[in-house]
């Protein structure tokens, strides 16, 4: 095979780059038959941990305009690592499928199969980390641009965006992409003495795009080894866990960091709400920052009716829900008062 297939270039999966308005589709983060992938396909939906038969289903349905390809990354996920596939209708032939994986910046490799089942076996093979699933096929080695010679920040500059990132990689909600941008964006002067001291007319970024993505990925995977000695359920993981009861069981809308700040979650969580619910839970991202910072975490919710009562029995029912997962929380029933689950170890998980 000559080159990897062509994608739009915000859907690279080597990059740190998705597009906006993705559909996420997929079940139970814990549910043991489930493979923790993530699959992207052309038509922008995105499927998490599915189990490895609706993979083979996602495979066999590719080739229809809009349609063609699959891109399978693990969860958590790792830079430069992932399964491809290619396929477009030709007639009543089914025509080839152009697979390629990738282990690393350069172990990029493809191959071109005609039976779709094999195809579908190869990438549920890739998912499972079965030891062999590659064995069988044809492998080429794919052409790919050389890695890109990325300068050294300087070091107050680096020392102060690392800084930053591993505070929002302890926070655990950003994917890589965000990250990047946040690393780029940091530091931006929009006018005014640059950090030498000069005039700035334009706003002084000293950080590139490259810079980012280089400084993040090694975060990233340092973050990711140091989640591989965490042993059992997290307590962000049980604060998930209250929420998913609160919302199917109780109808209550439950957000995790959601939105920047009080005032834009409270004017925002309607939009969130199914029919019927009758109030809402969530903590903001300023919030999030306080419990990775080792302050617990502060939790806003209330009655979409506006009460006090409905306010006050939604209080009772997110402390009850949080108790059950073995949670404490500091909370003496004013409906004015925010609810506080401490103490707390914050090991959230990445994903990505």
């Amino acid at each position: 095979m000559g080159a990897p297939f062509a994608m739009p270039r915000d859907r690279v999966v080597s990059g740190a780059c998705h597009g906006e308005g993705m559909k996420i589709y997929g079940g139970d983060p814990t549910g043991a038959s489930e493979l923790a992938v993530k699959v992207e396909t052309e038509n922008w939906q995105k499927h998490a941990r599915i189990t490895a038969e609706r993979l083979r289903e996602l495979v066999c349905r590719i080739g229809g305009e809009g349609d063609r390809f699959l891109v399978v990354q693990r969860i958590p996920d790792v830079p430069d690592v992932f399964i491809q596939v290619w396929h477009e209708r030709t007639g009543a032939d089914d025509g080839e499928y152009q697979l390629e994986y990738r282990e690393g910046r350069d172990r990029f490799f493809g191959a071109v199969l005609t039976d779709r089942e094999r195809v579908a076996e190869a990438m549920t093979g890739w998912a499972r980390r079965v030891e062999g699933w590659d064995t069988g096929i044809e492998w080429t080695a794919v052409e790919h641009d050389a890695p890109e010679e990325v300068p050294e920040l300087p070091d107050d500059v680096r020392e102060e965006v690392e800084e930053r990132i591993r505070e929002l990689l302890r926070c655990g909600y950003d994917d890589r992409a965000r990250l990047s941008e946040a690393a780029e964006e940091y530091l931006v002067d929009d006018g005014g003495p640059s950090r030498s001291g000069e005039a700035e007319s334009g706003g002084e970024r000293p950080v590139s795009s490259a810079q980012a993505r280089q400084l993040v990925d090694r975060l990233w995977v340092e973050r990711l080894a140091e989640q591989e000695t965490w042993d059992g359920v997290t307590d962000p993981e049980r604060i998930t866990r209250a929420f998913e009861t609160l919302q199917a069981e109780h109808a209550i809308t439950a957000r995790e960091n959601f939105t920047c700040c009080r005032n834009c979650g409270t004017s925002e969580i309607g939009a969130e709400s199914a029919e019927g619910a009758r109030g809402f839970v969530f903590f903001h991202s300023q919030c999030t920052e306080g419990a990775a910072a080792g302050h617990g975490l502060m939790l806003l919710y209330g009655g979409f009716d506006g009460s006090a009562e409905t306010t006050t029995a939604v209080g009772h029912e997110v402390v009850a829900a949080l108790a059950a997962e073995g949670l404490s929380t500091e909370w003496d029933g004013d409906p004015g008062t925010a609810i506080t689950v401490t103490p707390l170890d914050w090991r959230k998980r990445l994903v990505g």
